[in-house]
């Protein structure tokens, strides 16, 4: 995954609450083998609505969503990930997510940003009343910062996940950074045994 750092752009507010996983990333898209092309199912079964806040041209390109309490509940499909981050999405904001969804944003880079429900309520008015609002998320920092609205706020992100976003591991990377001692110990191996293939 690519290094995050700092993410600056302008915000889509979805005014739902405990917003699922199938609501997400419907099940009928589960059946792709690839990982590539759910940002076009996102959301799907409310995007035929033509008022949907994802249809109204204002909000295109915006790479943060700002969601209401419970987002991301629901079944542990990794799915409602890549299909967030297909479409476009670097950050969700939500005053609360489903443990095993904000596990699996943090080892794909989506992100997550939780704050209390006052700072959502106040980043959702300010963008729904200006559109280019400008925000920014520090992950160094572990801020959220929309300087024109006059909205700031911290939120939680432990040392490890901080660290593993800012250089851009995943769970290979991770793995990869002992790719020295791996291949020093498989050269002493019999070469009978079974190896990982690194050389």
């Amino acid at each position: 995954m690519k290094p995050v750092k700092i993410i600056q752009s302008r915000a889509v507010p979805l005014e739902r609450s405990d917003v699922d996983t199938d609501q997400i990333i419907p099940s009928d898209w589960l059946k792709r083998v690839e990982r590539t092309g759910f940002g076009a199912g996102l959301f799907s079964e409310w995007r035929d609505g033509p008022d949907f806040v994802l249809n109204l041209p204002e909000y295109q390109g915006a790479k943060i969503l700002v969601a209401g309490p419970n987002f991301g509940t629901g079944s542990s499909r990794e799915h409602a990930v890549w299909a967030l981050m297909d479409y476009g999405f670097e950050a969700v904001v939500s005053p609360r997510f489903g443990d095993i969804f904000k596990n699996n944003c943090t080892k794909q880079g989506l992100i997550t940003v939780e704050v209390p429900v006052e700072v959502v309520d106040s980043l959702t008015m300010a963008v729904k009343n200006d559109p280019m609002l400008e925000i920014t998320i520090d992950v160094e920092r572990r801020t959220i910062e929309a300087p024109a609205a006059m909205i700031t706020a911290t939120f939680p992100l432990d040392d490890f996940t901080k660290e593993r976003l800012m250089n851009g591991w995943d769970d290979i990377g991770l793995t990869l950074r002992h790719e020295e001692s791996i291949s020093a110990y498989e050269a002493k191996r019999a070469s009978w045994l079974p190896t990982t293939g690194i050389a």
